[in-house]
């Protein structure tokens, strides 16, 4: 078939090319990726669906600017490497966005496609791109800049700051990334199962960065360890930071803190960065009930949800305040945990997590709630219906309700100034109260995307040339409240 029938069997192809899966009743009860991936045969159909639309709305969707119809025009010609190679000039982290990020409310949104049948599927394309990659070896490396001789602080290891200082490297920066935890990637490791994202492809990531240069620095709590001062002092001369939104938020509800009862991120964190999902070669410390109530409706949620689920938990529930259409989290992931056989309780909101007696969770008590006039989110209020509480029992609670700042990085640096919710306040560049110091991703926006963060690291690496170069002028950001 030549390139013009391609093109026309693309045009007439209205829906994405399926992605095969595990069945659901196989992959509910192991820790593997959901999706296989595209074949390469399968990614070249798809490819031939884009129609090069000169206006190139999908671009102006994406927060890392990835020239989106160049590299599906490569994998058209099946030039697989260019491929990767477009993609890479602005986002050294494809393989995770491939998967994680929420391509439908970005740049799939805008695709022309979406007008008269399903958009593009630029997410499947970028991921078929990267695992191809993956699998001819070690990745090239992009032009990297000789080095100016100024360093570079990065204050997070996280999706914002791994970018941040992949983009500064290659700009000729002397760049280290300190990191809380024992290994690089926060929420990519700690917070997205091996079921969306395996953890190899995060260190793939991280090895990627070292060798273009980047300097991790492990078990490094700034704040705690060292300040910004004592930075400064040992030769850094701007600084981001990255450090998410860690901070796990609670209802206060009587019996939060029963044994048997978790935060979405302790939950996770367990079954993630502990490896409870290998338990053949880890003792990680994690109970499941045989019941298991998630509360939430988000991504997270639905991560908490199918990590019960194969950790062993026989029933798992989420238990939503508003309808199914108002749930935040993507499509793809309530689709996904539906079909594995997680009840979704929708319009009911818990009361009170019940004690056994003996310290254990024995159910919770909850009220259903039906929709009034929309709130400050536009979505309608969720509103109380008088006498409808019942007892869901349950023996596992995991609450996935969100989360905010870290105060300890904030309380240790002083001049910085922060929102009424704990958050670093910085202007549309990353520039923050401190001279010198830059931030964006969750701990200035709150909990967000991964695409997010990265996009926040990108305009930051900018913004930090711009300063240390001398082009930025006086440090005065518009800071808001």
């Amino acid at each position: 078939m030549d390139d013009k029938a391609r093109k026309l069997a693309g045009i007439k192809q209205k829906e994405k090319t399926p992605m095969p899966e595990q069945k659901a009743k196989i992959r509910a009860h192991n820790f593997k990726e959901v999706p296989y991936g595209y074949t390469a045969e399968m990614a070249i159909e798809e490819a031939w669906r884009c129609t090069q639309c000169k206006n190139q709305p999908c671009v102006a969707g994406c927060p890392v600017e990835i020239d989106i119809p160049g590299f599906i025009a490569a994998i058209q010609q099946g030039d697989f490497r260019e491929g990767i190679n477009v993609i890479k000039r602005t986002n050294a982290l494809p393989a995770v966005c491939g998967r994680v990020c929420p391509q439908e409310e970005q740049c799939e949104k805008f695709c022309i496609r979406g007008i008269k049948g399903e958009p593009v599927a630029i997410g499947r394309l970028e991921r078929f791109a990267a695992d191809w990659e993956a699998e001819q070896g070690e990745a090239d490396l992009p032009e990297i800049a000789p080095s100016n001789g100024k360093k570079v602080a990065v204050i997070g290891a996280g999706p914002g700051g791994m970018t941040c200082g992949g983009d500064l490297v290659a700009m000729g920066y002397d760049v280290t990334v300190f990191e809380a935890f024992h290994d690089s990637g926060g929420v990519l490791l700690y917070g997205i199962p091996e079921v969306r994202l395996p953890k190899d492809i995060v260190s793939r990531k991280t090895d990627y960065l070292a060798r273009m240069g980047v300097k991790f620095e492990y078990n490094m709590v700034v704040g705690n360890v060292l300040t910004i001062e004592e930075m400064r002092e040992q030769g850094f001369e701007a600084f981001f930071v990255a450090t998410g939104a860690g901070l796990p938020w609670f209802m206060n509800l009587k019996g939060e803190g029963l044994n048997g009862v978790y935060s979405a991120n302790e939950f996770l964190t367990r079954a993630n960065l502990m490896k409870a999902y290998d338990p053949k070669n880890y003792d990680t410390p994690t109970w499941v009930g045989s019941k298991t109530a998630v509360v939430g409706g988000g991504n997270v949620a639905m991560d908490s949800a199918r990590t019960a689920m194969r950790l062993g938990s026989e029933h798992v529930y989420i238990v939503y305040r508003r309808a199914l259409e108002q749930m935040p989290a993507r499509n793809e992931e309530i689709h996904h945990a539906q079909e594995e056989g997680i009840e979704f309780l929708l319009l009911q909101n818990p009361l009170e997590i019940l004690d056994d007696g003996e310290g254990w969770v024995s159910g919770m008590r909850c009220i259903r709630m039906e929709l009034g006039e929309p709130d400050a989110s536009g979505r309608r209020r969720p509103v109380p219906i008088e006498g409808s509480e019942f007892v869901l029992e349950v023996d596992g609670v995991v609450i996935a309700i969100g989360n905010g700042a870290n105060p300890l990085f904030i309380d240790a640096t002083p001049g910085l100034k922060v929102n009424k919710w704990g958050n670093i306040l910085a202007d549309d560049k990353g520039r923050t109260s401190l001279k010198g110091v830059f931030a964006g991703g969750d701990i200035v926006i709150g909990a967000a995307t991964v695409i997010e963060a990265m996009g926040a690291g990108k305009i930051a690496a900018r913004a930090i040339d711009e300063y240390l170069s001398g082009k930025a002028g006086d440090w005065s950001p518009e800071l808001g409240e």
